[in-house]
């Protein structure tokens, strides 16, 4: 058989936002993306030292993956990619993940991350990412979006501005990306000025609160067991060990 006749084994894995935030006439509204087993192809990209120092090694491994390749990555939001990551993880290299939590060896099975699924009632409009929250203290009306692959570029790059004057507005500057409207007003400024002068602590803290309810996604709160033999509970991490644990960043 010739290699361009083979066939390679996919998997659908289903999004925990069903589709739901993307228009119709994205590929992702389908609600499932479709990828491909991996070979020794992505292996490759997942021990390139210069992929991994800029940070995208494990978007470079999705690319490869995703059978359709009418897909933007940046236009998934990160729950999203996170389901298809674990997929992706499962399918190559089986359910079990062997890490090190604190000092102790410890064994995740991946098949019991719990998917958050979109409750399609909290979006503004079907088929597009936006919802709408009123704050609790100043009953300020605010819609937000859940972040996708561009908008985490932009918070890079709002970031790495305030670092060059010395500054850290990580929170601030990740709502200005977010935050879409304030009491009905879409301008930007108008936004920013709220965000930087009138978002009062507490409100604040409940809106990250909300969004971390609502967001679909993995939730990767789950039990491990640890060499001792007791189970614990954990948060899985997501570093390129998550595929290939030999890695060393």
């Amino acid at each position: 058989v010739f290699m361009s006749e083979m066939k390679f084994p996919t998997e659908v894995i289903e999004l925990p936002s069903k589709g739901l935030v993307y228009p119709k006439t994205s590929p992702l509204s389908s609600g499932k993306v479709e990828i491909k087993y991996m070979t020794a192809k992505e292996e490759d990209i997942l021990t390139s030292p210069n992929l991994i120092q800029q940070g995208v090694a494990l978007d470079m491994l999705l690319k490869s993956l995703i059978v359709d390749k009418s897909i933007n990555l940046d236009d998934m939001i990160v729950g999203d990619k996170n389901a298809v990551l674990v997929g992706a993880r499962i399918l190559g290299y089986g359910k079990n993940y062997e890490c090190t939590i604190g000092d102790e060896e410890a064994v995740i099975d991946l098949t019991s991350l719990k998917e958050k699924w979109l409750d399609s009632k909290i979006l503004n409009k079907p088929n597009e990412n936006e919802v709408k929250y009123t704050l609790p203290m100043s009953k300020i009306k605010l819609t937000f979006k859940f972040i996708d692959g561009h908008m985490e570029k932009d918070i890079d790059t709002l970031n790495e501005s305030y670092e060059k004057i010395g500054e850290s507005r990580v929170l601030t500057n990740r709502y200005k990306i977010q935050i879409s409207s304030v009491n009905g007003n879409r301008d930007e400024k108008e936004i920013h000025n709220f965000i930087d002068n009138a978002f009062m602590a507490g409100d604040s803290r409940a809106f990250r609160e909300y969004v971390s309810e609502v967001e679909p996604d993995l939730d990767f709160v789950t039990q491990a067991q640890m060499e001792s033999g007791e189970m614990k509970e954990v948060t899985v991490p997501m570093t390129v060990q998550f595929f290939w644990p030999s890695v060393k960043i």
